[in-house]
């Protein structure tokens, strides 16, 4: 039987900051006020002509050097975004693919905002374990700065740019496998976190521009109270399916979207500071891409090595949510 790995870890990250006291030039609020909301001091903000097929080829490229494989060797590229290239077509999966020289490669986005990068880790461990697949491709990127309404004070500050990939790829060792993956979704809270204009509901027209309908919107305080209890009982049902413990776990690296949530959450589930990576006050929300630009961070910080369990903890417009626990397994 194959068993999925995760091999290799690796970000991108855009030279322009965006600091607190930035947002103070125009806008009405603090950053005293912005730092105790959120727990974010500062996000990147992606250049002009970059995009994300541009910093997810780059992030790419980092994971791919650390996994020691060739580019011939992927056979399979997912792309988890919600401010692709373009809006319908092509996907970005397909142009990052170009930008990496891969011209015949099974290459294809999927939309579940900040839980996107774990939907995309189901998929890559599916394909594998099945036997169609050897070496998956997993890329969050995002341009978030792209679909922000910059007067509207609950969402303006809270969202960043940025990319984060991995390798995924088949072994025959057991004890280097990915050991779970869960995934989940319901619509009836649809209303919550969206952009309601720029799709075939309500398509591009000089209204949906005038009233920045195709920026994200943002109910803040209910979908605080909703994350905080999702993220908990979702990993809860990971500790109890696996007979895990808070000690079990090495890096605890949950979606990247506001301190207190992570703070609750971590304090929930046993885990500690030491034990959880945060990475929010360097680079805000930069939904699909936040955890694993996070785990990046930590991993070149010389904290996450080879054999350490690693639990990802993640929650986003759809609303989504999922979960994963594995090792991390760098080919040696």
């Amino acid at each position: 039987m194959a068993y999925a790995a995760f091999r290799s870890i690796g970000a991108y990250i855009p030279e322009k900051i965006m600091t607190n006291a930035d947002f103070e030039k125009i806008m009405d609020t603090s950053d005293e006020w912005i730092t105790k909301r959120t727990g974010i001091k500062e996000r990147r903000v992606a250049a002009e002509d970059e995009f994300p097929s541009d910093m997810g080829a780059n992030a790419a490229r980092i994971a791919i050097q650390r996994a020691g494989i060739e580019l011939s060797d992927i056979d399979m590229i997912v792309c988890a975004t919600v401010t692709p290239d373009y809006l319908c077509m092509p996907s970005t999966a397909c142009v990052l693919a170009s930008k990496l020289g891969l011209r015949d490669v099974q290459a294809f986005d999927i939309s579940a905002a900040c839980t996107g990068f774990i939907y995309a880790l189901s998929i890559a461990k599916a394909f594998i374990e099945s036997g169609m697949k050897k070496n998956v491709l997993i890329v969050g990127a995002e341009k978030y700065t792209s679909i922000l309404n910059y007067e509207d004070r609950g969402t303006a500050f809270i969202f960043g740019d940025g990319a984060g990939a991995a390798i995924i790829s088949a072994t025959d060792k057991k004890e280097e496998a990915i050991v779970d993956v869960k995934c989940s979704s319901d619509g009836d809270y649809d209303h919550l976190i969206m952009t309601p204009g720029g799709g075939s509901k309500n398509p591009c027209s000089p209204e949906v521009v005038e009233q920045k309908l195709a920026c994200i919107q943002m109910k803040g305080g209910e979908t605080f109270k909703l994350a905080v209890k999702t993220l908990t009982s979702d990993v809860k049902e990971m500790f109890e399916k696996h007979n895990l413990n808070p000690e079990d776990i090495n890096h605890f690296i949950p979606h990247q979207a506001n301190f207190r949530i992570i703070k609750a959450v971590g304090e929930a589930l046993g885990l500690n500071e030491d034990q959880t990576v945060v990475t929010v006050d360097k680079y805000g929300n930069t939904s699909a891409a936040s955890i694993p630009m996070a785990m990046n961070y930590a991993y070149e910080q010389g904290k996450i090595k080879a054999g350490d369990n690693v639990l990802f903890d993640a929650f986003g417009a759809g609303l989504t949510w999922g979960s994963a626990f594995f090792p991390f397994s760098p080919k040696k």
